[in-house]
């Protein structure tokens, strides 16, 4: 973890939709590539469909985080329930991917940048009985570079699927033809390149792993960096028409591809039903008068939420000894639980913006580190009806690239939990009640049930030492 010990008056520092990539190009960046950021435009781009997670029956978002400053990660997949087997093989994926980043960013040498591990999702498509997503993978020691995955679920059959599962076994001949006819002549490929990459025809579904409708029914394929050309020319896209790629559909591919172009509505993957955790409703009894110069004040901070169940269970606590806190929120997050963070407003606590995916920020041009910013802003205000006004940056990571490209305050802390690294709710507590001093931040996340866990005795041993729990804001305008 990168030390943050800095007094706090220093360190209290004073509706987009994604595109995919056209065909036309020689290469291009996919919706999610940079850890979300947003991707460059270009003449004749065919979106993709945006879709409502909130509307999610159960949607859970497993999330999973890192601060060692050797090797810093951020990982989120849904768990949607009926989809199963389609959650288990984007667990096994991330696991593995995790995996290989530990064992490379764990290089003992120290020379150099040791990057970040982030794993986004975004959902393609969730209606009827057809549920899709893309994985992106960031890579940022070099040695993955960005990787995109799709995954496909068949509520009718009860199976999941790959991206390949979209192509009808038979016109697998004529579906490849015509990519292969698309590709040669682009700017890093040549006919023996290209046919080389489609050869083996046992490794079609690692090849073919990343396929989605455009909003049209065109079908949009991806190809990773060195798969079909040359590495430096980056990632390849091809898009076929509706016309030319229905015929070629199997039977699921022709229904998800009616989904992507009108959804019907909810989403049933035959599941049985699933319980909703109840929201809290606690409201707040108009503005904190607490005087932080006359008396002791801290500010809870949580990051990386809303996480569901966790962040209601915290919210119910904070209630019961009528305390305020700050929630550092992540935008893809937001999406998924916009009514937690309804009731964290309500409740008088404050959002702040902790970007769209959670990426290092300092690694982002200023483009990129706008659009996370902006999208999570325009996330939180939908689901509050106010815009944020601070900004927590992924692992503290901040410079004036950052800086400049918002007009958000920048948020650190000066006492760091490191709860990530600890799941024990009794150690936890000890790292606040044996640390804290009066103004601290105290970084903490709510996605950890432990983290969560630890708060009542966080609460009821300050309390009784006179500590009274405030905003980041309120500190701030206080001090």
């Amino acid at each position: 973890m990168r030390t943050r010990l800095l007094l706090p008056s220093l360190l209290l520092l004073g509706s987009l939709s994604l595109t995919a990539a056209c065909s036309s190009g020689s290469s291009g960046t996919s919706d999610s590539t940079a850890a979300g950021a947003r991707p460059g435009s270009s003449s004749g781009t065919l979106p993709v469909r945006a879709v409502d997670p909130s509307k999610i029956k159960g949607l859970r978002i497993v999330n999973n985080s890192s601060e060692n400053s050797s090797c810093p990660f951020a990982t989120s997949y849904p768990d949607v329930p009926g989809a199963e087997a389609m959650t288990a093989a984007m667990k096994k994926y991330v696991e593995q991917r995790l995996a290989t980043f530990r064992s490379t960013c764990g290089d003992s040498s120290g020379a150099g940048d040791v990057g970040e591990l982030n794993i986004s999702h975004q959902f393609l498509v969730a209606s009827g009985n057809v549920l899709g997503v893309r994985l992106t993978s960031q890579d940022h020691t070099g040695a993955g570079g960005g990787i995109t995955r799709t995954y496909w679920y068949d509520g009718q059959a009860g199976a999941y699927r790959t991206a390949l599962g979209l192509v009808a076994d038979g016109s697998r001949d004529a579906f490849i033809a015509a990519l292969k006819k698309q590709l040669q002549g682009r700017d890093g490929t040549d006919a023996e390149t290209v046919d080389e990459a489609f050869a083996d025809r046992s490794e079609l579904a690692s090849l073919l792993d990343d396929m989605t409708f455009t909003a049209d029914g065109g079908l949009r394929v991806t190809f990773g960096r060195g798969q079909v050309g040359a590495a430096a020319a980056g990632s390849y896209v091809v898009t076929l028409s509706r016309a030319t790629v229905t015929p070629w559909l199997s039977a699921f591919g022709k229904r998800a591809q009616r989904q992507t172009i009108r959804p019907s509505g909810s989403l049933d993957l035959g599941a049985a039903a699933t319980p909703t955790p109840a929201v809290p409703t606690h409201t707040a009894s108009g503005d904190d008068d607490t005087d932080c110069e006359k008396v002791m004040c801290v500010a809870l901070t949580f990051d990386d939420g809303p996480a569901a169940p966790e962040t209601a269970t915290l919210l119910t606590y904070l209630a019961q000894y009528k305390a305020r806190a700050t929630f550092f929120t992540v935008g893809q997050n937001v999406a998924a639980h916009p009514d937690l963070v309804r009731a964290e407003a309500r409740a008088g606590n404050e959002v702040g913006n902790h970007s769209w995916s959670h990426p290092d920020l300092t690694k982002l041009t200023s483009e990129q580190v706008a659009y996370q910013l902006n999208r999570t802003s325009a996330a939180i205000k939908a689901a509050t009806g106010k815009a944020p006004t601070l900004f927590r940056p992924p692992y503290g990571a901040v410079n004036s690239t950052v800086r400049h490209a918002t007009t958000l305050s920048p948020v650190l802390w000066t006492l760091d939990t490191e709860d990530w690294k600890y799941p024990d709710a009794a150690k936890v507590a000890q790292s606040v009640i044996g640390k804290v001093k009066r103004n601290d931040v105290v970084l903490m996340h709510d996605i950890h049930a432990t983290s969560v866990a630890a708060v009542p005795e966080i609460l009821r041993t300050l309390s009784a030492r006179g500590y009274h729990f405030v905003t980041v804001s309120h500190l701030r305008a206080t001090m």
